[in-house]
């Protein structure tokens, strides 16, 4: 492992009930490295980021985070899942939803200090949400509901964002600015975001990772129609985007 290396995990392998859901997973994210996964649906997505946060244990296999065992890392690490875990008819803020976010750090029948306060403000302003802190959660749209997950993921001031689905409640109109802030955080942390939007992902992550219960994955953002077609099982048609959208087609 280099000093570089944020997360690193080696021949990892995990099952439920006797069905693998990970085969022998190599990979290894660098400092600041912006990483996409995509894959099919069950391919094991977000299986992997729970492994990376430590809440599944590998049958076999070593997984590293920041240096350490995943769960000795959990407080370094901001993770935002693909569903919010609480009702969003519930009557609570922007503001707190964002401070429990330093639960970790407070634990739970502590009270919030100055530094956590200070931790959320510079957190919603991070994700243009602060003019928003005293608006109820469940009256925000589906992109600004993300950012203040997203804020919530930032207070704890980590060095590695976990985001699994961040824009499936996203429109589209503003899935560009939602992926440009995911840019400029990654100026100050690294990120690993699972995704359907192979697109949008191509275009704005550094490196992409296919994963259907087995990785594949070569350090660059490069996707062949080989590779997607060993990950979805099926063949792919790729499209073209520019002044007339286009397929292209394999020749033959």
């Amino acid at each position: 492992m280099t000093d570089s290396d944020v997360v690193r995990l080696e021949h990892v392998w995990v099952s439920y009930n006797g069905t693998s859901a990970l085969e022998d997973i190599n990979l290894r994210v660098a400092e600041h490295d912006f990483l996409g996964i995509i894959g099919p649906n069950g391919g094991g997505k977000s299986t992997l980021l729970k492994v990376i946060l430590g809440l599944i244990q590998p049958d076999k296999g070593m997984v590293t985070v920041l240096g350490n065992p995943p769960v000795k890392s959990r407080c370094s690490v901001g993770y935002v899942p693909q569903t919010s875990h609480f009702s969003l008819d519930f009557p609570v803020s922007v503001w707190d939803v964002v401070l429990m976010g330093r639960y970790g750090r407070t634990g739970l029948l502590k009270r919030y200090g100055r530094p956590d306060k200070d931790a959320a403000q510079k957190a919603l302003m991070r994700v243009g949400m602060l003019d928003h802190a005293g608006a109820q959660i469940g009256d925000l749209s589906g992109g600004q509901q993300q950012r203040a997950f997203i804020a919530r993921a930032l207070v704890g001031e980590p060095r590695l964002l976990l985001l699994d689905e961040p824009t499936a409640s996203v429109d589209s109109a503003m899935q560009t600015e939602f992926y440009e802030l995911l840019a400029n955080l990654k100026k100050e942390m690294s990120i690993i975001m699972v995704s359907h939007d192979i697109g949008a992902v191509s275009v704005f992550v550094d490196k992409i990772a296919c994963l259907n219960v087995q990785l594949y994955y070569h350090g660059s953002k490069e996707i062949t129609p080989e590779i997607l077609e060993a990950t979805y099982k099926c063949p792919v048609q790729l499209i073209a985007h520019g002044d007339i959208p286009h397929r292209v087609l394999r020749e033959h």
